[in-house]
């Protein structure tokens, strides 16, 4: 991959890294709201939380000695 396509890809996870935080906080939000009784936004929040650390490492991925990130 060239640096212009992780430049890229790069944006294109930043972008969604911040859709998968701004639902992280609105699972807390509905959760706190259910006074934490809610199995089911557990559950979502959980795999909200394992798709960011997804991407998190995959951005950590392209960032090596020979890449301009």
């Amino acid at each position: 991959m060239n640096d212009d396509e992780k430049g890229k890809h790069f944006l294109e996870l930043i972008d969604t890294q911040n859709n998968l935080q701004w639902s992280i906080v609105a699972k807390l939000t509905n959760l706190i709201t259910s006074n934490w009784n809610d199995d089911t936004i557990k559950q979502e929040l959980d795999e909200l939380v394992k798709q960011h650390s997804e991407i998190t490492k995959e951005l950590n991925s392209l960032d090596d000695k020979s890449s301009l990130l």
